[in-house]
């Protein structure tokens, strides 16, 4: 998307649901071209002085560490099963016309699966009265999202625009089912702790988009500990012909050469 494709985005969630304190993303360049068109503070994560700057605005963009996908976990799980998921279903039916209304209405349907997802582990209280979902906190309202009421098979592509929409919800359903309860299994990945890279140490710094012999070597200047004390996020200076440059990387993305204490 473009800013201006996404500035659009924002004003149609603006009018759907309200103003909003916060934002969560990566550094996408819509994302920043966004705050800067609109006037957003934006600020990093590692931010030490956050909660001041968040009590003075009354909305601020925290965007994620460059190259660190890793780091936005519970969102971009959720948009990477829907997008292969959407992906694989929009190819199948490539060769039929999609109007722009059964289009709009399947996300809406798709929004709704998603959305009716349990936020929380479930209550084994019997009297417990409902389970916490999006929706609920969206919409204030406890019950399901109205069923269609029969049974609908491939046929139904080829007879009226809302039983094909129905279709699709059906088939997003079945293969959202499989591949989020995947999702909720415990990773054994960055489980393992590891003594944090301190100021002063001597790193590698990966960059994909240069030969591995090319990769700048640095100094930690600054670290970033999480409320657990743990190190994740550094802020590295390093120079390069004669020019120095600092850069904020997640410590997946660093090589730790010489501690500063050797």
């Amino acid at each position: 998307m473009t800013t201006a494709s996404f500035i659009n985005a924002l004003r149609r969630f603006y009018a759907i649901r309200g103003n909003v304190k916060e934002f969560f993303s990566d550094r996408g360049t819509n994302f920043v071209g966004c705050c800067n068109t609109l006037g957003i503070p934006a600020i990093n994560v590692e931010d030490p002085s956050i909660k001041d700057f968040l009590s003075d605005k009354e909305t601020v963009w925290k965007f994620n560490t460059p190259f660190s996908s890793n780091m936005g976990g519970a969102w971009e799980r959720l948009i990477g099963v829907t997008r292969r998921i959407l992906d694989a279903m929009l190819y199948e039916v490539r060769h039929t016309k999609l109007t722009h209304e059964v289009l709009t209405t399947f996300f809406a349907e798709v929004t709704a699966i998603i959305n009716n997802r349990p936020l929380v582990a479930l209550d084994s209280d019997a009297e417990s009265p409902f389970v916490l979902t999006p929706n609920i906190l969206l919409t204030q309202k406890t019950e399901d999202v109205c069923e269609v009421p029969m049974n609908l098979d491939v046929r139904d592509l080829y007879s009226s625009q809302w039983k094909f929409v129905q279709v699709l919800a059906q088939r997003f359903w079945d293969q959202w089912h499989k591949q989020y309860l995947q999702s909720l299994q415990p990773r054994k990945k960055w489980t393992d702790k590891q003594p944090n890279i301190e100021i002063g140490d001597i790193v590698l710094l990966k960059d994909e988009g240069q030969h591995r012999n090319n990769w700048p070597i640095g100094r930690v200047s600054q670290i970033f500990p999480s409320r657990d004390n743990l190190v994740r996020k550094v802020e590295i200076t390093t120079f390069r012909n004669g020019t120095k440059r600092s850069y904020i990387r997640p410590i997946t993305q660093v090589v730790l050469l010489v501690g500063s204490g050797e």
